[in-house]
This record gives structure tokens, C-alpha cells and sequence, in this order.
């Protein structure tokens, strides 16, 4: 009685600690990923009416992104175009056609070139014609 009281408790922990293992972690192609990629919120940015241009201070200083996209929230926006800023200094800039995002709505994945690159900011160029009056909100989401 006490082996098999042994065997089960050792049973159940094994499948515990496994389950939890797996849980814990990405599972892509049969592989399991230590670090599966994950969306970070970065920052945000309430819009004023009109045409304006705006910029996120990107604080996860140690976080590098593979990619970014831009969400319109509480009202729509039409988001014209975007530059983004790197630690080393280097610029890469991305137009939107047809960048009506409606509130909860989010931009195409804007994928950084080279690789994983720290941001320190993202200026952004929009246009509201909210009739509601109520100011939006862009958050800016990175992809690690």
C-alpha cells in the first residue's frame, strides 16, 4: 500500500512539473521556445482634433522589437505616417494609404529591418474628424 501510495504521489508531481514546464513555454513546430515572441505596450498618446503630429518616448530601453504597430482608441484616427527612432541613431519611416482606424483597431505589423532593433521614440502623423467629441488614444505596441 505505501509503494503504491509512493508511486502515485511521484506520478502525479511528475505530471504537475511537466505541465507546468510546458506551460510556461512556447510550443512552435513540435519545438519548444524559451522566449516566445510577445506584444508589449510601449507607450501612448492622446490625439488632439485636426491635423497633428505627435511622439511616443519609448521607455523599455532594454527591450529590442522586431516589430511595431500603432492602435486608435475611444475614437477613430487616419494615421498618415510614422518614424521611428533607434538608440544608434538611425531613422526608418513608414506611410499608411487608407490608415482609417476605428476605435480598438490596430495598423498592419510594421516590421524593423536588420536586427532587433531598441527604440527610443515613434513620431506619428494623423488626422481626426471625431463628431463625437471625444479625444482619442494611439498606444504604440512592440513586438519582442
Amino acid at each position: 500500500m505505501k509503494s503504491y501510495f509512493s508511486s502515485s504521489l511521484l506520478l502525479i508531481c511528475t505530471v504537475f512539473f511537466f505541465n507546468t514546464t510546458i506551460n510556461a513555454h512556447s510550443v512552435s513546430n513540435g519545438l519548444i521556445l524559451e522566449n516566445p515572441p510577445r506584444w508589449e505596450k510601449l507607450g501612448q498618446r492622446r490625439v488632439n482634433y485636426g491635423l497633428d503630429r505627435d511622439e511616443i518616448l519609448v521607455t523599455a530601453r532594454e527591450g529590442r522589437f522586431t516589430s511595431i504597430r500603432l492602435k486608435a482608441e475611444i475614437a477613430p484616427i487616419n494615421v498618415h505616417r510614422c518614424v521611428v527612432h533607434f538608440a544608434n541613431g538611425t531613422t526608418e519611416s513608414f506611410q499608411f494609404s487608407g490608415g482609417d482606424l476605428r476605435a480598438g483597431q490596430v495598423t498592419r505589423n510594421l516590421d524593423l529591418p536588420g536586427n532587433r532593433r531598441i527604440i527610443t521614440k515613434v513620431v506619428f502623423w494623423y488626422d481626426t474628424k471625431n463628431r463625437a467629441n471625444r479625444r482619442g488614444r494611439v498606444e504604440l505596441w512592440g513586438k519582442h
